[in-house]
């Protein structure tokens, strides 16, 4: 009966394997034997299939189905051990040695890391993990990738994870986004904020989340927005401005991304410019609100911080009290113009609407020179063929409103000029001609002009 050595388990044959090893005997490079007899021992102590194992190999080294089974099983009889059991060295050696053969493999190679990673030999991993980028065909790359990236994100290593996500991408760019994310984890954020950038410039960039290219522009004017202090790389205000000019139907967002950078950065002064810009030039009542709200928070917790700050000091001096003022000028300011800045952007939406340049005299109630000057623009900016609503009432109120006011002669030179406008409707200029002359007739003036016209 065969014996191992002193140190090792003693390997028993029994006549039951007598017929297997007979057939061994006969058909030595028959892999179906080797597998039956392998089989036949499944039950016998681990040592003993090992054994058959490398009897087999020594036979058929070029056997892929003999190594795949083999490292399979050594897997397993190790299986729950300590990661420094000199078990696992054994395995690792087994497996160097079916590289010799197997290197074309990539289910061996990927078994092979996978077994390191669990290991947490990291250089070691690294090592095995770019030789088998080497060995094998690029065409079997991407079953690689996914493990080594998967193998950098669980150690701590940025440095070298950078440069590995870098060659990845070059084998596929369309996976940029994962890398972005992965910048973010590690806080690389200036990077993250770089590549995003080449992401959404990229017009045939196809988003492996499904995202929309508005979405990463709005992920990107967050990222470089919220972390001023991180991203040095780029010229935050032209990139957000580009997305401006781009998406020109969802602007809210990215003008309070501009502003809340400068807010972060400090520079508060410019914020209020950025504010002030957006509400100025927005033409949707969404993208008013979105804006108008984050201004006027921005302007309420400035003025609320302030007044702690003032609150805790023991004798506030006078230009504190000056500062508050100023602060709450500003708050109040801003409330009272919401009316006229929302009747600013539907003008804007369509500046032919005759009604909303009337709700827009009424906001000035009480500021004659404001009323002049609404009706001018008014009248100049409205075309009658373009014009939403009648356009000679905004005439004949200008007119009335300079009577109202006794100056009689000024209303009458506004309908001489209503009256010489080419209305759509002869009924519009009929109208005016009739109010001209109730207005005449109002201030007893029978011999004038429009009277005798």
């Amino acid at each position: 009966m065969p014996t191992s050595e002193e140190n090792q388990p003693e390997i028993i044959f029994t006549d039951e394997d007598l017929p297997y090893e007979e057939e061994i005997l006969r058909n030595p490079y028959s892999v179906k034997h080797w597998l039956r007899y392998i089989d036949h021992k499944k039950n016998a102590q681990k040592y003993a299939v090992n054994i058959i194992y490398e009897r087999a190999l020594k036979e058929l080294p070029g056997s892929y189905k003999l190594w795949y089974n083999y490292l399979r099983t050594r897997r397993r009889q190790i299986k729950g051990r300590c990661i420094i059991d000199p078990g696992y060295e054994e395995v690792n050696n087994a497996f160097e040695r079916a590289l010799v053969f197997m290197h074309k493999m990539p289910r061996i190679w990927m078994d092979y890391c996978s077994f390191l990673t669990d290991q947490c030999k990291i250089t070691r991993t690294r090592k095995v993990f770019d030789r088998a980028l080497r060995a094998l065909p690029i065409t079997q790359h991407h079953r690689i990738w996914p493990l080594y990236l998967s193998f950098m994100k669980k150690h701590n290593i940025p440095e070298t994870a950078v440069r590995v996500f870098r060659r990845y991408l070059k084998l596929c760019p369309e996976n940029a986004e994962e890398y972005v994310e992965y910048l973010k984890s590690i806080n690389r954020l200036d990077e993250a904020a770089v590549q995003l950038a080449k992401i959404v410039n990229n017009e045939n960039f196809v988003s492996q989340d499904g995202k929309s290219n508005h979405q990463l522009w709005n992920e990107l004017c967050d990222l470089i927005s919220q972390n001023p202090d991180s991203v040095h790389s780029l010229n935050v205000d032209a990139i957000i401005r580009g997305g401006l000019r781009r998406y020109t139907d969802q602007l809210g967002h990215l003008w309070n991304s501009l502003a809340n950078y400068y807010v972060r950065s400090g520079l508060f002064d410019r914020a209020r410019d950025i504010y002030e810009e957006a509400i100025q030039t927005v033409t949707t009542v969404r993208d008013f609100t979105q804006i108008f709200d984050a201004y006027a928070q921005f302007e309420e917790l400035s003025l609320s911080k302030r007044m702690e700050e003032i609150a805790k000091l023991a004798s506030p001096t006078e230009e504190d009290d000056i500062d508050l003022e100023l602060r709450l000028a500003r708050f109040e300011n801003l409330m009272e113009r919401r009316l006229l800045l929302l009747n600013s952007v539907l003008l804007r939406q369509n500046p032919h609407n005759v009604q909303e340049w009337h709700k827009r005299v009424k906001l000035y109630e009480g500021k004659p020179h404001d009323i002049i000057n609404t009706y001018t623009e008014a009248v100049q900016t409205v075309e009658p063929k373009s014009a939403v609503g009648k356009l000679h009432t905004l005439w004949v109120e200008f007119a009335k409103f300079y009577e109202n006011n006794g100056q009689v002669d000024d209303a009458r030179l506004i309908f001489e000029k209503a009256t010489q406008v080419p209305y759509v409707k002869v009924d519009d200029l009929a109208t005016v001609w009739c109010e001209w002359a109730e207005m005449e007739i109002r201030n007893e003036n029978y011999e004038s002009r429009g009277s005798e016209n």
